[in-house]
């Protein structure tokens, strides 16, 4: 695992140089993109290892029921959490029908760069397989401001050494585990795992719908 190196700052743009698990929660909220509709946390595009994943819209909400032992006036009845959505920012690579992580095999270099200017999330990342192969990964993040429903993915794969079969897999994940719940009120915890319902689902061509309604709160949201 290659350190992080810690953080540069420049005009308009944070770096991360090198990587470190321990610190991966903070860069997760560091490096999360934003247009106050669509919110995505830095998690890495494949999914794994994270510390809390999280792609949410404004707004969208499950109730949380606030039993209490005695009822007193002024106690509210219920609660609204903001919850995770369909998450579309994870894409799976393997490289020989081996996956991508940089858990395993070995991690040459590592480096994501936030450019506030332009609104993009960088990463550039080095890696050999544990067999051997090394290829370059290279992910553009952009949270669309001109169109607030739109959030996109530059995902593109070389190999610097020799050939190999590359498998992408970009996917929609609903109901997803989040991470740790941190809280002790197990009525938190019973509201977050997972709120969303299947409405709808299907495909055309290359494109994938997923269509699905919050339980309590009945919100509807598709991706």
């Amino acid at each position: 695992m290659i350190r992080n190196e810690g953080f540069t700052t420049e005009p308009w743009a944070v770096s991360e140089i090198g990587i470190d698990l321990d610190l991966m929660g903070q860069t997760e909220s560091i490096f999360a993109l934003s247009n106050g509709h669509i919110g995505w946390r830095a998690n890495l595009d494949e999914g794994e290892p994270h510390v809390l994943m999280g792609s949410y819209l404004n707004a969208v909400y499950e109730e949380i029921p606030l039993p209490y032992a005695e009822t007193a006036y002024g106690y509210p009845e219920a609660g609204q959490t903001i919850v995770n959505v369909t998450d579309g920012k994870i894409i799976r690579l393997l490289v020989d029908d081996e996956p991508f992580d940089i858990r395993y095999g070995k991690l040459l270099s590592h480096e994501r760069v936030l450019d506030l200017k332009a609104g993009l999330l960088r990463r550039t990342v080095e890696w050999e397989s544990p067999a051997h192969h090394v290829v370059r990964v290279r992910s553009t993040r952009m949270v669309s401001l001109a169109h607030r429903a739109l959030a996109a993915i530059l995902y593109e794969v070389e190999t610097l050494d020799r050939s190999a079969d590359f498998v992408l897999q970009s996917e929609l994940v609903a109901n997803e585990p989040v991470g740790e719940i941190t809280t002790n009120d197990p009525r938190v915890a019973a509201s977050v795992d997972s709120p969303l319902v299947a409405r709808l689902s299907g495909n055309e061509g290359n494109r994938a719908f997923l269509i699905h309604s919050t339980k309590k709160s009945g919100l509807t949201i598709a991706a």
